[in-house]
């Protein structure tokens, strides 16, 4: 299997191909399974949110293929472009007229028929740029470092999206510890990190309430608390084998956001905890292969895009994971390539093309 032609030195890595393909289509099944309730609630169709399920995954293997094609060091020329670009849109999102808010968050911005995440856009422009910048032997790069990041977190943390801060903001300091960066820099980094989130949580009363209701969840529980509850109820349901697949209990307006970020709790209840530890490893497999191709790809620009990529996808998945079955407060992550959604999803799968692409000119 060859995608497209031109200089190349290996087909794309079609094992990585065909787990991202299972998963998405995985996803589907599970986004019908999770949504049927709401969808005929608020569209008096039981199939309305599995058919926008198909058409963004569509659009994502489009963007797939056609990044699977561009050489990947297009994306070191586009960088700074790229970078600058997402910067306007993020400021985008809280202008009248262009910016759409919801539910008091100011995320998106209104693309014709169609609303879009720029901070979705972000992740992807911050690798790209980082990985340009990290292998350009630029020392003395930690003030400037914390200031980009700072910058770009700093927007997302007014839309207000902290999950998405959260990714953003460890994706980059994973790069910049394996770009090369002294292991000094992590005794200023980490506490710093550790501070702000904790500073972030308690200025903020929502925040605040999240961060109370996971430490002391008995307090609320028909508020703050209330999702955590659900969705640990959720798994509890499902025990060793689950309830059996479309069977869910909790997708009927118990458990919120059953087919987005909660949608790992339906998979808990109606395949069980085996259901379950047969995705965890699935993701691992896929982690695993993600960062073997980043090992192997041929200069420092392409294995550090990467790891970019693989470490997004893994930290993202283990946030959602960790929140679900109360590690970790909830924070709105959705499941990479499962979860119901638009921006993510294709912009995830735009990411995972630029890795099918490095993987052609993988050292053999």
């Amino acid at each position: 299997m060859n995608f497209g032609r031109g200089n190349t030195k290996a087909s794309v890595d079609v094992p990585f191909l065909v787990m991202v393909i299972a998963l998405s289509l995985f996803g589907v099944l599970m986004v019908y399974n999770s949504s049927v309730a709401l969808a005929i609630r608020d569209f008096s169709d039981p199939l309305y949110y599995v058919k926008e399920q198909v058409k963004w995954l569509v659009l994502g293997f489009m963007s797939l293929y056609v990044c699977s094609l561009v050489r990947y060091t297009l994306w070191r020329e586009i960088a700074v472009p790229m970078l600058l670009i997402t910067l306007a849109l993020l400021f985008a999102v809280f202008l009248p007229g262009i910016g759409v808010s919801a539910l008091g968050a100011h995320r998106w911005i209104r693309l014709g028929f169609t609303v879009f995440q720029p901070a979705e856009l972000a992740k992807l422009s911050l690798i790209f740029y980082l990985s340009a910048w990290f292998t350009s032997r630029e020392n003395s790069r930690l003030t400037s470092f914390l200031t980009l990041l700072g910058l770009v977190v700093g927007l997302v943390v007014l839309e207000p999206d902290l999950g998405t801060a959260m990714i953003i903001t460890s994706v980059g300091v994973c790069m910049y510890f394996l770009s090369g960066s002294p292991l000094k820099h992590f005794a200023i980094l980490v506490p710093s990190l550790i501070a702000g989130i904790l500073i972030l949580a308690v200025i903020s009363p929502y925040r605040f309430e999240r961060l109370t209701s996971f430490l002391h969840p008995e307090k609320d529980p028909l508020g703050s608390s209330y999702q955590m509850r659900q969705s640990l109820i959720a798994f509890g349901s499902g025990g060793l084998t689950g309830i059996g697949l479309g069977k869910s209990r909790q997708k009927y307006e118990y458990l919120p956001e059953a087919n987005t970020d909660s949608i790992f709790a339906i998979i808990g209840e109606e395949l069980g905890f085996i259901g379950t530890s047969s995705v965890v490893c699935f993701y691992l497999l896929l982690l695993w292969r993600a960062f073997a191709l980043a090992r192997r790809a041929p200069d420092a620009f392409s294995r550090l895009v990467a790891v970019g990529i693989a470490s997004w996808i893994g930290i993202q998945t283990s946030l959602n994971f960790s929140a679900l079955v109360a590690l970790v407060p909830l924070t709105g992550i959705p499941l990479p390539l499962v979860s119901y959604g638009g921006s993510s999803l294709i912009v995830l799968l735009s990411g995972i093309g630029i890795l099918l692409n490095i993987s052609r000119y993988r050292k053999i």
